[in-house]
């Protein structure tokens, strides 16, 4: 497997920051926008506008027929949320899925925001599952196997009770928006590769308040926890470097735990 999966020199690295920054910033000034009383459409009309302003292209628009721009999912909906007449409300968190490409290399990176008001159990699910994320991300370092990155979200996530997605999962990221390997959130049976300096990944603990299992709506794209209970998503392209994962999709963190009163 590791023979198929890509490893990139520093100049297509130099290449993949600028359409992760890219990402990054679209993300950021959308997760600003967010707010109650606004609906997820008019948030992926404004996503819309971000990527002309950015002169970048879109990912995921037309991606296998997908209908949005960005990916906007309420609460249950774990992942591949379409923009809709449905208001966020306080109370409420929001995934917000941005990829972008910059002369034909793809940027990737999600996050979670809170809407107003959450309960503390929804806080401690954000900061568990972005937490989650950097740990993976530290474990991203030549040498090291592609299982210590799985099983560092999943060993950081499973004391907390949380339900960890199974069904969707990170991916190399380069000149195609997927490309090898699979990154599990989770410490598969199978083999695994060991990570070379230069391979791509993306990142992506998608965490929920209480079963693991998702469904997929009828539009055939939304996918929602089967208990209807929330679900958090963040994610990071990164470059497997020496030390750690090298971070393409650089961004300001939420809020840190201790600044949200949360113990980890």
């Amino acid at each position: 497997m590791a023979e198929h999966i890509p490893t990139r020199n520093p100049n297509e690295i130099a290449k993949l920051r600028r359409a992760g920054e890219a990402s990054a910033r679209i993300l950021t000034e959308v997760a600003s926008f967010v707010r109650a009383g606004v609906t997820t459409a008019q948030v992926d009309a404004y996503a819309a506008e971000l990527f002309t302003a950015e002169k970048c292209g879109n990912a995921f628009h037309g991606y296998c027929g997908y209908p949005g721009h960005i990916c906007i999912s309420v609460n249950e909906v774990v992942v591949h949320g379409i923009g809709s007449d449905r208001v966020i409300k306080d109370g409420d968190i929001v995934s917000l899925d941005v990829g972008a490409i910059v002369d034909g290399w793809y940027g990737d990176n999600a996050l979670t925001v809170p809407v107003g008001q959450v309960s503390e159990e929804v806080r401690r699910l954000l900061a568990v599952t972005e937490e989650a994320l950097y740990r993976g991300i530290a474990e991203a370092r030549q040498g090291n196997n592609l299982a210590d990155v799985c099983g560092a979200v999943e060993d950081f996530v499973k004391p907390y009770g949380f339900g960890i997605v199974r069904d969707y999962v990170g991916h190399g990221v380069g000149r195609h928006l997927h490309e090898e390997p699979s990154v599990p959130n989770y410490r598969p049976q199978h083999h695994l590769p060991h990570l070379k300096r230069g391979m791509i990944l993306a990142i992506e603990p998608m965490i929920t308040l209480g079963t693991f299992k998702v469904k997929v709506l009828d539009d055939k794209w939304t996918a929602v926890t089967k208990d209807g209970l929330p679900a958090a998503h963040f994610e990071h392209t990164v470059a497997v470097g020496p030390h750690g994962g090298e971070i393409l999709t650089e961004r300001p963190r939420n809020a840190l735990p201790e600044q949200l009163g949360i113990a980890l």
